[in-house]
């Protein structure tokens, strides 16, 4: 079976509905919890690099956090951003998905879909 990994908040209803796709889909993803178990910095700037993505597009500036500590500020380099995701877990967009097809931010989860192995379907009969 395929590996896949999900960054997951089950507090949040897109990751909890990419989880169930993924699921629904007949794979068990290993599930990460990362406000419990926050990806290291090396982890972080894996995740970025194979999404393709700079540090500010995967930060949530809706948190309260965000603001507190001025993450708006253009200013501030691309260290001191994953300084602040690894003290702030919060701070990072949700769900990142990662399968051998790929990594994906899954807003909205149907984008989980794109990373997905093909599934054997049994033949109508």
């Amino acid at each position: 079976m395929s590996h896949i990994t999900i960054y997951h908040n089950p507090k949040c209803g897109t990751s909890r509905n990419t989880l169930a796709l993924i699921r629904d889909n007949g794979f068990e993803p290993q599930v990460i919890e990362y406000l419990k178990t926050p990806p290291t910095r090396a982890e972080l700037m894996a995740l970025l690099h194979d999404l393709g993505l700079g540090v500010r597009d995967i930060l949530r500036e809706k948190e309260a956090v965000y603001s507190e500590l001025g993450l708006a500020n253009t200013a501030l380099s691309d260290a001191q951003l994953l300084d602040a995701l690894e003290q702030h877990p919060i701070l990072m967009q949700r769900p990142i998905v990662r399968s051998a097809m790929g990594v994906r931010l899954c807003r909205p989860a149907e984008r989980v879909l794109d990373i997905l192995p093909p599934t054997q379907k049994p033949a109508n009969t």
